[in-house]
């Protein structure tokens, strides 16, 4: 093996006892899981509060005067608490929970319905997931506004250069990601923050790539609204959060009519409740929420700051042994980036090397990642993407390239 020796002080052996999946075989051979840019594993840690609620506490939220009532109450508002603390959020009626990223876009979007006219324009960015392209088209249709793009470059960076030429008078609204998910790119969001603020408009971050490799602070970033999903930091599926400005989540309209999120209810007129509750009708993901705060907790406990430091040692390594295998092509060389690699081997498709290599227990994507405009600029039908995380080793990446090499040599 090449692999080389971990330098940070992260025991990652004892990291990877948490998680339950890593210790299964796929088709004979030990799992090696590189699909983290889809979704994270969850530790036991997490999964032992999953239990915890379904076991001994659950209840239904904020209505109840009976004790696991309380007790589930208490212990979803104390998960809210720490995502606010998490994300440095002025205060926790701005963090909204939501189904995940997806959801926090649309209820965004269909808000600014009444925000738009014919002729304004919002701006979204070329790396963006279907997810944050999607909506604004939808909300565009039914506006009248003009939805503009700011360009990328041959390394998948953002050409900031033509984005402060797209923004004017008429700019309202601006959507980028903070990391690519097909590329990795970590965007200049700060940049891009204070220059849409200049033309007096609103933005919208998409963190979900970015929350498992960077601890954003939001208040310093002082962006309009940031929305993450906890299935992409070892928490669960179906639940995630939106982070609004106080001043916006008042001023939106709420986007589904329910339980929880009335005040007063007659035949003749209804009154919406306060924050965050005017975005949370029904019956919410109570163990989700609680479960997202634990994962937040988790991940606090190993520090973001060892995590980023190790992952990148893991990107130098694994871009390094791939750029060896003859017509290896990567795709998003940009000098900041998370521990994404996307890739092809000359003269063959991502989907026969991703066949492949999964009848030898390594997990990674192929396709276009839902970011299928990317794919379009580099006139290629998809990438094969590896992602990494902290609880990765390099002998996982030693045992990746060798089923590259396999695969490259089974195909030709």
């Amino acid at each position: 093996m090449k692999a080389v020796a971990n330098k940070l002080p992260l025991d990652i052996e004892t990291i990877r006892l948490d998680f339950p999946i890593l210790k299964r075989k796929v088709n004979g051979y030990p799992l090696v899981y590189l699909d983290n840019a889809a979704t994270s594993q969850t530790p036991q840690q997490v999964i032992d509060v999953i239990v915890d609620y379904y076991s001994n506490y659950n209840a239904n939220i904020h209505r109840g005067v009976h004790s696991l009532s309380q007790e589930a109450t208490d212990k979803y508002e104390s998960a809210r608490k720490k995502i606010q603390q998490h994300f440095n959020v002025a205060n926790s009626h701005e963090i909204i929970f939501t189904s995940g990223t997806t959801h926090s876009i649309n209820l965004v979007a269909n808000g600014f319905a009444q925000e738009l006219e014919k002729g304004d324009e919002v701006i979204v960015s070329a790396l963006e997931h279907h997810s944050n392209i999607v909506p604004w088209q939808m909300l565009c249709e039914k506006t009248g506004a003009i939805l503009k793009v700011i360009p990328m470059t041959q390394e998948g960076e953002l050409d900031m250069e033509a984005f402060h030429k797209l923004l004017s008078a008429k700019t309202k609204m601006v959507f980028v990601n903070h990391v690519s998910n097909a590329l990795g790119t970590v965007n200049p969001i700060e940049e891009i923050i204070e220059a849409t603020h200049k033309v007096g408009a609103a933005i919208l971050v998409d963190g979900a790539q970015a929350a498992p490799h960077i601890k954003a602070d939001l208040q310093a970033l002082d962006v309009d609204f940031y929305v993450v999903s906890a299935h992409k930091i070892c928490g669960p599926t179906g639940v995630g959060m939106l982070y609004g400005k106080e001043k916006w989540l008042n001023k939106l309209p709420p986007y589904q009519g329910g339980g929880e999120m009335i005040a007063t209810v007659s035949f003749e007129k209804t009154t919406y409740a306060e924050l965050p509750h005017k975005f949370e009708a029904g019956t919410p993901n109570i163990c989700g929420g609680i479960a997202f705060g634990a994962a937040i907790d988790y991940m606090n406990a190993i520090g973001f700051k060892n995590i980023a430091a190790y992952e990148h040692q893991l990107l130098e390594y694994a871009t390094k042994e791939l750029l060896e295998i003859e017509g290896v092509k990567i795709y998003g060389t940009s000098k900041e980036k998370t521990a994404v690699i996307s890739f092809n081997i000359e003269g063959l498709h991502p989907y026969d090397i991703g066949t492949i290599v999964d009848k030898l227990g390594i997990a990674l994507r192929t396709g276009h990642h839902c970011a299928q405009p990317i794919m379009d600029f580099y006139k290629i039908p998809g990438t094969v993407r590896a992602s990494f995380s902290f609880y990765n080793t390099f002998e996982e990446v030693d045992l990746f390239i060798g089923a590259i090499k396999k695969a490259k040599m089974m195909l030709q």
